[in-house]
């Protein structure tokens, strides 16, 4: 059994969503955030999808990032198998580009709460941001990491408008 330790397990419906989640993935890695991307279907592979969220949880996930497009059911599913918190990331494509998933990832009944982002790559990029931050509140060098992240957001922006 792999007893790596993990913090944020991300799962995508589909490989074909693989170039947006790994977006995210990038973020986290940017951060040394240990993470898992995993490619399992609320639909098609529903029992996999909780063992595979158990899993995490022993290594240590301390929340999920849930992608998915269409029907987008992932985030929903995940956040009614765990008390942790889930992210969820609606994808384009499909007849409705991406408003479908949208609407199905954000009207999750109460009691069961997914935060969700903006679909597709800045949603992806926005719900790693999001785990850095609920991260940091308990790790005093993530939050500086995230800060100085931020400064030179900050810092990029103001260069750019000196330079005209």
């Amino acid at each position: 059994m792999n007893n790596k330790q993990i913090k944020v397990g991300i799962f995508m419906g589909s490989k074909s969503d693989l170039p947006i989640v790994n977006e995210a993935a990038k973020i986290l890695d940017s951060f040394s955030i240990p993470n898992e991307i995993n490619i399992l279907s609320a639909h098609r592979s529903p029992h996999a999808v909780v063992k595979t969220l158990e899993k995490l949880e022993k290594q240590g996930a301390k929340l999920f990032i849930a992608s998915a497009g269409m029907a987008a059911h992932l985030a929903g599913v995940i956040a009614a198998h765990t008390h942790k918190p889930v992210l969820g990331i609606p994808l384009g494509g499909g007849d409705l580009s991406g408003i479908d998933s949208l609407l199905s990832t954000v009207q999750m009944p109460k009691g069961i709460p997914v935060a969700t982002f903006a679909i597709g790559k800045s949603g992806a990029i926005n719900a790693a941001l999001f785990a850095v931050q609920i991260l940091s509140q308990n790790d005093e060098f993530l939050s500086k990491q995230f800060d100085e992240y931020r400064t030179a957001q900050t810092a990029e922006v103001i260069k750019i408008n000196e330079e005209k």
